[in-house]
This record gives structure tokens, sequence and C-alpha cells, in this order.
């Protein structure tokens, strides 16, 4: 876990608050962190906001510790040497819009109000102070309003903890202890957890990549290693300082905050899994398919097919033959792929991805009864599964209008898989990491045919785990701790 630093100008600025042996002036703080060498996290509450006060002296050395900071120099510099920013022609629209449906109501044509840490009193701002923190992430933004015809940002000033009113204290310190809520936590002599580890979930998902059945099942395999695990959501962006590991277990995408997450979670230095490279690398077929090539793995023919060329439908059907499929190159739980029979499918079927994508991967077609996953960490196999394509459909995954449909599945020992399967797997995953990955692989045969690595491997009760059982959470807690140790 990092160390939590919060730092003021004054002792009697923390006053207010609950005492904390993590409250430091800044000639105080400098001196503990020239002999500290942990991972520190440091809210910077100094009261000299301006060009070159504390405040941005405080900002400016923790990062040169290489210390995590709120504020960040970068956000002191939106502010223009001054504790005023000029936003006027940076709101966007949709915002603009979104402010003056919520103060509709609202009679005078002045309001000034607080943002703490993106969180404001006024239910009706809420998405206003997400953005206008996302934009200026400080701990106190003091947000300036005013109507002419319209409502609109008039400043945004950089708010001061000592300057809080008595209510506004009491509010200040409820969000702040969300926001960093370790640091209220008194710790016993005898700590139960060594490490700490956030896991991201999506409790709304509809294809999420662990039941809840087998998230519990990894609660317990951490806790019998000495580490706490807690669930968090993508607005928790901002809290994994707190954690010495992140396990994202959300369907990922590059264009997503998954992945926004796993970036910053890296750069703070906590192990991750799934990390941001092979989120990247398996996030798209087209680059997989091109890595393949490099790497000699066996895969089935494919060319990719751009949307300028006008020569694309002929490419596919004379190199590839019908039928053929065609794969968006970020599609998942096979959507985006589609398989056609004919040259008129064909037309059809490019004209409409096209719109999606100006790269389209076609790929011979093989069919079989059911692909194999098999499960690679750290370039181990660790769990191997059979899923059989869905009722009369060619693919493990049937979507239809009022739900969708899989096929079954059959688990077995790692052993009992033909070495040439597992091989290829192996093969696949060596060019894109040592994180977590299931790797898809079709076999015909003395023939395999690796169809694509998933970072973000479905772990589910009752499937994955059942030759493994409890195993299985046990060897992915234990390569965490021993990616965990390594950054330390």
């Amino acid at each position: 876990m990092a160390k939590l630093i919060i730092v003021v100008d004054k002792a009697q600025d923390w006053a207010p608050f609950y005492q904390y042996d993590g409250v430091m002036t800044l000639p105080n703080y400098l001196k503990w962190s020239a002999t500290n060498k942990q991972r520190t996290r440091v809210i910077n509450l100094c009261r000299q906001a301006q060009y070159l006060g504390t405040a941005y002296y405080c900002s400016l050395l923790a990062e040169a510790r290489g210390h995590n900071v709120m504020p960040s120099v970068r956000a002191f510099n939106k502010f223009n040497r001054h504790e005023i920013a000029d936003i006027a022609d940076d709101v966007p629209i949709t915002l603009l819009n979104q402010l003056n449906k919520a103060l509709i109501d609202e009679t005078s044509t002045q309001l000034t109000f607080n943002i703490y840490f993106g969180e404001t009193e006024l239910k009706a701002l809420k998405k206003v102070a997400t953005y206008l923190f996302e934009a200026f992430p400080v701990p106190i933004l003091r947000v300036e309003l005013q109507k002419k015809k319209t409502w609109h940002v008039k400043t945004l000033k950089i708010g001061s903890v000592h300057k809080l009113s008595e209510s506004e204290q009491g509010l200040f310190g409820n969000i702040l202890e969300r926001y960093s809520h370790k640091i209220w936590r008194v710790e016993p002599a005898n700590k139960k957890f060594k490490y700490d580890l956030a896991v991201l979930i999506d409790a709304k998902e509809k294809f999420p990549p662990c039941t809840p059945k087998a998230l519990e099942l990894f609660v317990k395999a951490a806790k019998r290693a000495a580490m706490d695990v807690e669930h968090i959501g993508a607005k928790d962006i901002h809290r994994l300082a707190e954690f010495d590991g992140l396990f994202i277990r959300e369907t990922t995408a590059v264009n997503h905050h998954t992945f926004h997450m796993a970036l910053k979670a890296e750069r703070e230095g906590l192990a991750v899994i799934d990390d941001p490279n092979s989120i990247l690398r398996c996030g798209n077929k087209v680059y997989l398919h091109t890595l393949f090539e490099q790497h000699k793995v066996p895969m089935p023919d494919g060319v990719m097919l751009f949307k300028q060329d006008d020569d694309s439908l002929v490419k596919a059907a004379d190199t590839l033959g019908l039928p053929l499929v065609l794969k968006i190159p970020d599609g998942s739980f096979s959507r985006g792929v589609v398989k056609v029979k004919t040259l008129s499918e064909l037309k059809t079927q490019l004209c409409a991805l096209f719109e999606q994508s100006a790269i389209i991967l076609a790929q011979r077609y093989t069919f079989t009864e059911y692909d194999w996953r098999i499960g690679v960490l750290n370039g181990q196999a660790i769990f191997a599964c059979k899923y059989f394509m869905a009722r009369n459909h060619w693919q493990i995954y049937k979507h239809g209008t009022a739900k969708t449909e899989s096929g079954g599945f059959s688990t077995c020992a790692v052993a009992d898989v033909p070495s040439h399967v597992v091989q290829a797997a192996l093969q696949a995953c060596a060019p894109i990491g040592d994180s977590l990955y299931g790797v898809d692989v079709k076999q015909d045969g003395d023939k395999v045919y690796v169809i694509e690595v998933n970072d973000n491997p479905n772990i589910d009760d009752g499937v994955e785990d059942l030759h493994l059982g409890n195993k299985l959470y046990d060897l992915i807690v234990s390569d965490f701790i021993r990616r965990i140790e390594l950054k330390r």
C-alpha cells in the first residue's frame, strides 16, 4: 500500500479534521521523503497556489521524488500562473447544455460552489462537477457560474482548506474520507493483510469475465495469502494509488476506461492484470494477425481488406474462397464476426463492416465442433477447456434479438490436452507479454490454428475452475504476489 501524505502550510489548517500522522508541512515532508523510499501518494493542500508558491513547489518536488501528487504540476499550469483559470473557450457544448438544464429553475444570475475531489453537494451539478474535476484535478475547485442569456462557467479557482466554513469542512472531510478512505483506518499491530488488491468490475455488465461466485472464490484465495481485496469501479480511478495491484475483471477495450485505468495503475507502480500493452495488443485482431505472421504462429489463412480498395471483395474471395469469415478488429464474444457463403453476402457484409472500421480481417473458414481455450499465466498453461459451438450455429455465442445463446463446455487437465495445442497457445502469447490470457485454438487433426488471444479471459465457477477448483484462484493470487514483490 502507498503511504498517504497530506501537506499543509500550517498545522492548524488540519485542526478541524481527524488527526493523522501523515499530515505534514512542506519542510517536514521534504525531510521525511529524503529518508523514506516507499511508494507515496501526496495530497497537496498548501495555501499558496500561485506560480512558485508553496503549493506549486510542493507538487513540483513531489513529482521530482517520483511521488504521485494531487494537484500535479500540469494541473497548476492550467491556471496560467495565477489561481484562476480562463476556460471560456474550452467548455464543450454538451456540458453547457447540461449546466443550463440543471439550473433551469435557478432565479439568481450568479452561483458559486466548491467541488471536492470531483464531488459537490449540488446534486443537479454532479455531471458538471465530474467533468470539471477531470479537466482540473485539484482537491478543492471553486467554481463561479454566471448567467447572461444562458449559464456559463465564469471562473475556476483553486480553493483553500483553511478558508472553508464549518459546514464546508464537514463535507470536505467526508468526501476526502471516501476518496482516500484508508487514511482513517487504524492499523493493528499485527496487521492481517500484507497486500492490497483492487479488482475492477462492472456489476451491470452483460457478459462479465467472472461470475459473482468466481469473484468470491478469488477473494477467499486472496485472504488465505494475506491479501486484502476491494471491488472497485470506473469512478475509483483516482484511488488506484491506495493499492498494490489491479486485477481487471471487466471486459477491456482500448477506447475504454479499463485501458485508462490499466495505464494509470501501471504508472503508479501497481502490478496490473491486464496490463496496458496486453489490452492494446489483444484488443485488435488485425494487430494479432500481423504479430502471428511475424512470429510464425499457426493461424487460419487471412487477408486484410481496406475500405478504400475497390478490389477488396475480389481479393477476399479469390485468396480464401467461400465460405469465409469477416472480422472487425475489436469485436468480442463473437460480435463483429460474420460468416459469408456467397459473393452477394460478402458484398453486403463488407459494406456494413466498413462503416465500423477502415480495415476488415478476412480469414479462411474452418469448422470444428469446439474451440480449445487454453488459459496462460506468466508463460504457463494453467487451465484448459473445450468451448462447443452454440446449437445450430458456427460460433460459440449465438446473438439473437431477445437473448444470447452459447454452446456447452468440457474442462480437462492441461496434461490431457494435445501437446501441439498447448504449444501453439504458448507460442501465441510469447510476443504479447506475461499476463493472463485465454487463447482460442482450433484443432483439425494434426493441424492447429490460433484464432485469437484474449487479454481478459473468462474465469467462471464450475467452468474454467472445474478441474483445478480453488487451486486455480490460488495460482492467480500467487502470481500477483510475485509481481508485487518484484515491484518492491
